[in-house]
């Protein structure tokens, strides 16, 4: 969708030099820019590259301000973040207002409710009492359980599995192959057999606004209580969160990580790929955890804005140092 650039400075707070009523349609990097494209650069480094690419205009920095350009500019203090919303921006068509839209070889249960501009694609399976929101597109092959309530604007795409009873919040972005709402691995071993039964798996799971949940990845329901995911965490692709886990705002945490049940991670906090977590830990808020970190049990890590490494995680630099030790020990030897 085409806008002028004074429509896009205007939306992110940028300052614009140069013409305004030039359009561009998306966004792209400086090697493949055309006419139609927006790019940025961070630095006065890779600004003259940018400038002489074939781009219809450049998001950059206060440091560009007094270069002579031959294209407008858009000034913003954090560029990248501008590049991004920007991205938003020229991507997000005006809303569909119009009626639901199911394609004829998705199967929709009468007592389903679907806001405005809903559009459900070849094979999607919607279940009795779901209800979504406004402007929600389920892809195609999805499967939504009973009850299961989604908000608008979302986006669910292909292959996607919700149990029954699952919420999600406004503009969740859910990938390809998820699975929302699986029962817990939870099991009573009877002593005198041998044998496990399950522990019931009754609870709910609740995804809150603006979270995006990557491929193949799955989140289980709650036990007695509820999993929980809070407003714009953002999981990676392949990663397992079990049940209860409570997981906080503006989470990251990378692929491949495996959260056992009952799991808090406070809000900020940053999970590196393959990190491993066992039961009721916790994880601090804005504590940052390095790729293929464990944490053992009921383990508390504490520090806000400190990186812990390891098997067992601890701070970064005690890590670094008993490696550094062990190196030298192996050279004496």
């Amino acid at each position: 969708m085409k806008r002028t650039l004074r429509e896009i400075a205007d939306a992110l707070g940028a300052r614009l030099i140069g013409d305004g009523t030039i359009e561009v349609r998306a966004v792209a990097s400086m090697q493949s820019a055309g006419r139609d494209d927006l790019i940025f650069v961070e630095d006065d480094k890779h600004l003259p590259a940018a400038l002489r690419s074939n781009a219809g205009a450049v998001i950059a920095g206060e440091f560009a301000a007094s270069s002579p350009a031959s294209r407008p500019l858009l000034i913003s203090d954090h560029p990248k973040l501008a590049f991004a919303r920007a991205a938003g921006i020229l991507q997000d068509a005006a809303p569909n207002a119009g009626p639901s839209a199911s394609h004829p070889e998705a199967v929709v249960h009468p007592s389903a409710t679907l806001g405005r501009g809903v559009s459900i694609e070849a094979r999607a399976v919607i279940d009795e009492r779901v209800h979504i929101g406004d402007a929600t597109r389920i892809g195609a092959g999805c499967a939504i359980g009973a009850g299961v309530a989604i908000g608008s604007g979302c986006v669910i795409h292909p292959s996607v599995t919700i149990y029954p009873g699952a919420t999600l919040g406004d503009r969740v972005i859910v990938h390809a192959g998820a699975v929302l709402g699986s029962d817990g691995f939870g099991y009573v071993r009877d002593r005198r057999t041998g044998h496990y039964e399950k522990f019931p798996q009754v609870g709910r799971l609740v995804i809150e606004d603006d979270v995006e949940i990557g491929a193949n990845s799955t989140v289980d329901r709650g036990a007695l209580d509820d999993t929980r995911i809070r407003r714009g965490a953002k999981i990676d692709n392949l990663v397992h969160i079990g049940h209860n886990c409570n997981i906080g705002e503006d989470v990251v945490i990378a692929a491949q990580t495996g959260l056992s049940g009952s799991i808090v991670i406070e809000n900020g906090a940053v999970l590196g790929g393959q990190v491993g977590i066992g039961e009721h830990a916790t994880i601090g808020e804005g504590v940052m955890l390095g790729g293929q970190g464990g944490v053992l049990p009921n383990k508390i890590l504490r520090g806000k804005g400190q990186a812990f490494w390891g098997t067992p995680a601890q701070p970064l630099r005690k890590y670094l140092k008993q490696l550094a030790t062990l190196a030298n020990l192996a050279k004496k030897k």
